[in-house]
C-alpha cells in the first residue's frame, strides 16, 4: 500500500504528527518535495523535534527514509539536522538520498535574501531559504544534481563556469554584491560530495522493487495545497508542487499505485508568510488562538515567526482536499478550540455581492469576504480521550460538520501534540 500525507490548506496543518503516527505502519517513508523552508513538529519519547528535510520516519528503526529527487537538498542543513537527532539519543536512522536530487547552493540563499530585500514591501514573504532560486535553476537546467558531484572534474568545472557567468550578472549589476568565485563553488561541491556519499543511492530502482514487493510506502509532503504553484494562491506560493500527484513524479512510483491520500486539515486555520487568507483574524482574538494552538503556540517550525491565524475555512479546505485527490482526511489540533463558547466556521465567500462556495483564483480571492456559521463549543479539555464516542457531543458535532463541509471522511482526529493523542474513526 502506498499512502501520501499532504496538506489541504496553507501548510502548518499538523502533517508531522500524522506522518509520525502513520509511519509506524510503513516500511519506507519518502520526503517528496520542498526544502528546508518549512518544518514538521513531532513529539515523541525522545522529546520535541522540528524536522525540516529529514523524513518523519527517522524515529523508527525499521523504516528506510528517502529524500527523493523532488526535494531541494541543503547538504549542510541535512547533516546538521541528522547530527541533532543523534545528539539527543535518537538511534541513527536508515537514510537514502536520491542520486537525482538537486543541491540547494549557498548562492541560492543569498539570491533569495537579496531579491526579497530589493522587492521590499512587495516581497513574497519568503523564508529566505533559497527555495525559489533553487527551483528556478532546476528548470533553467543550471542546477547541480547529486550524481554530478561524482562526475570528472573537467565536466564539473565547465558547468560551474557557465553558472557563475550567469549569476554574476545579477550579483554585480542588480544586487551590487561581490561576484561569485568558480573555485569556491567547486570546493563547496566537493564538501557536499563527502557529506552525502554515504547516503546516495538509485532510489528509483529501490522504490520500483519495493512497489513490486508490496511494501508499505508513505509519501510525505511539505506545506499545503494552497501553496502549490499551479493550484494555490499564486504568486504567494512555494516553488515546488505540494500535491500528492507530484509524489509520483518525484519518486518514479506509478501514479495509480498511490491508493490512499490523507489530506490533513487543521480544526482552525493558520499560515506563515504573505498571501490571501479570507478567514484571517487579528488582535486579541488571534493572539488567544495562537497561544492555545499547536504545542506551545502557533509559531513557524522553521522560521519561528508567529503564524497568521483564522477560523476554519471550509471553502479552502474542501478545495484543498479535492486538488489533493484526498481519499480521507485527518483533523488536527481539535483540542485547541476547547476554550470557546462558540466556534465560527467560514462556510462560503461573498464575492462582489454574491455568495460562492468554490475557491476562486487569487485576483478574485482578494475581493472575497468570509461568510460564517457559528457552532456551539464544548468548553472542556479533550486531551487524553482515545475513543471518538467519548468526545463531548459538541466536539463530535464539530467534526461531523467539518466532514460534511470538506466532502471526504475524517478518519483521524488529533486531540493533542503527542503520538498517543489520536482518535481513529
Amino acid at each position: 500500500m502506498i499512502t501520501a500525507i499532504v496538506g489541504a490548506d496553507w501548510g502548518d496543518e499538523g502533517k508531522g504528527k500524522i506522518t509520525d503516527v502513520e509511519a509506524a505502519k510503513s516500511d519506507i517513508v519518502v520526503r517528496f518535495q520542498g526544502g528546508y523552508n518549512a518544518g514538521h513538529t513531532i513529539v515523541n519519547e525522545y522529546g520535541k523535534f522540528a524536522l525540516h528535510q529529514l523524513p518523519s520516519g527517522v524515529f523508527h528503526s525499521h523504516i528506510t527514509n528517502i529524500i527523493s529527487n523532488g526535494v531541494a537538498l541543503n547538504p549542510e542543513k541535512f547533516i546538521q539536522e541528522l547530527n541533532g537527532l543523534l545528539e539527543r539519543g535518537v538511534p541513527k536512522p536508515k537514510l537514502m538520498v536520491s542520486n537525482r536530487t538537486q543541491i540547494l547552493m549557498p548562492y541560492h540563499v543569498q539570491l533569495d535574501s537579496y531579491e526579497e530585500a530589493r522587492l521590499s514591501s512587495h516581497s513574497f514573504g519568503s523564508t529566505r531559504s533559497g527555495i525559489a532560486p533553487f527551483y528556478s535553476d532546476k528548470f533553467a537546467k543550471i542546477g547541480f544534481q547529486v550524481s554530478e558531484l561524482f562526475a570528472d572534474e573537467d565536466y564539473l568545472r565547465e558547468k560551474i563556469d557557465r553558472v557563475v557567468t550567469l549569476k554574476n550578472v545579477l550579483y554585480e549589476h542588480l544586487y551590487h554584491q561581490p561576484k561569485l568565485s568558480a573555485d569556491q563553488i567547486y570546493q563547496k561541491l566537493m564538501e557536499y560530495k563527502e557529506m552525502l556519499a554515504p547516503y546516495v543511492a538509485d532510489t528509483y530502482e529501490y522504490l520500483s522493487s519495493a512497489v513490486k514487493e508490496g511494501k508499505n510506502i508513505l509519501l510525505e509532503g511539505q506545506l499545503g495545497a494552497l501553496k502549490d504553484p499551479d493550484f494555490g494562491i499564486y504568486p504567494m506560493v512555494t516553488s515546488s508542487n505540494t500535491l500528492a500527484a507530484y509524489g509520483a513524479v518525484s519518486t518514479g512510483i506509478p501514479p495509480y499505485e498511490i491508493k490512499n491520500i490523507i489530506a490533513v486539515v487543521k480544526a482552525y486555520s493558520s499560515a506563515v508568510g504573505a498571501g490571501e487568507f479570507v478567514s484571517e483574524i487579528f488582535g486579541k482574538e488571534a493572539d488567544e488562538l495562537r497561544r492555545r494552538g499547536g504545542d506551545g503556540g502557533e509559531f513557524g517550525a522553521t522560521t519561528g515567526r508567529p503564524r497568521r491565524m483564522g477560523w476554519l475555512d471550509l471553502v479552502a479546505s474542501r478545495y484543498g482536499c479535492r486538488v489533493q485527490g484526498a481519499t480521507c482526511a485527518a483533523l488536527t489540533v481539535l483540542d485547541a478550540l476547547g476554550y470557546l463558547d462558540e466556534i465560527p466556521v467560514c462556510v462560503a465567500y461573498e464575492l462582489d455581492g454574491k455568495q460562492i462556495d468554490s475557491f476562486p483564483t487569487t485576483v478574485e480571492l482578494k475581493r472575497c469576504k468570509p461568510v460564517y456559521q457559528k457552532l456551539p463549543g464544548w468548553k472542556c479539555d479533550i486531551r487524553g480521550i482515545r475513543k471518538y464516542e467519548d468526545l463531548p457531543e459538541n466536539a463530535k458535532r464539530y467534526v461531523e460538520f467539518v466532514e460534511k463541509g470538506i466532502g471526504v471522511p475524517i478518519r483521524i482526529v488529533s486531540n493533542g501534540p503527542s503520538r498517543e493523542d489520536i482518535i481513529y474513526r
